[in-house]
């Protein structure tokens, strides 16, 4: 009966496109971050994943969601080394399927935001679809490809052209943020929401006026490719 009842409602969200006359500075936004056992999806899965909740470029850090899961597949060496998450922390913790249902539940049909987010939301819908038939259907934006679109727009002192495709920390550094903690979901998902914040005012001040015109723009197809051939840039 609960699955049923989660698989009516993600099929409804998908039925509920974005209002995309709303201005940037009004969306609702839910940013978010998966860490994961290693980079192929067809034999690697979630470990944890995190999301915070943004409306126009205000942080809601009462507003979060983050779950440590007991991964389908066993933790290799190598991503422990990247994201600290132990076997023995893993053991006993919820499955993915009922993180899922939350995490579904939080993100209702607002606009999700990633760095690279393609990768994220390739994990996440292959677990979805695998646990209740269909996977998210909220529109999502990827900082990756907002960052190549601002910097090809933007004089060279503004934004060096070396940092074009960049990883977020060197993104986050560029713009003071700091990176301490990084390769955690909640704080990967905390560095990508203060970007975001960023790009706001920038966006807007380049004509970008509402959330159809960002949608355009910030497709996940339209960025983080570079990101299938260095998992370390955006953390296992």
């Amino acid at each position: 009966m609960v699955r049923t009842a989660a698989l009516l409602n993600f099929r409804k969200r998908k039925e509920s496109p974005a209002e995309e006359d709303l201005p940037l500075n009004r969306a609702r936004y839910v940013v978010i971050d998966t860490e994961l056992t290693g980079l192929d999806e067809k034999k690697d899965s979630i470990v944890s994943m995190a999301a915070i909740r943004m409306t126009g470029g205000a942080i809601d850090l009462e507003n979060i969601f983050t779950r440590v899961v007991n991964p389908a597949s066993s933790l290799s060496a190598e991503s422990v080394v990247i994201h600290g998450i132990t076997p023995s922390e893993t053991a006993g913790k919820p499955s993915i399927e009922d993180a899922l249902s939350e995490f579904a539940r939080f993100c209702r049909d607002d606009l999700l935001v990633g760095h690279c987010v393609s990768i994220d939301l390739t994990f996440i819908n292959k677990e979805m679809k695998r646990a209740f038939g269909s996977g998210l259907g909220n529109p999502a934006l990827d900082t990756s490809a907002i960052y190549a679109w601002i910097v090809k727009r933007s004089p060279e002192k503004a934004f060096p052209r070396s940092f074009s495709g960049s990883g977020l920390y060197e993104i986050a550094s560029y713009f003071g943020i700091p990176v301490s903690g990084a390769h955690d979901a909640v704080m990967d998902a905390f560095i990508t929401a203060q970007v975001f914040q960023r790009f706001i005012p920038i966006l807007i001040e380049r004509g970008v006026e509402d959330v159809g015109d960002l949608l355009r723009i910030g497709h996940p197809s339209r960025g983080g490719e570079n990101g299938r051939l260095s998992g370390e840039m955006y953390g296992l």
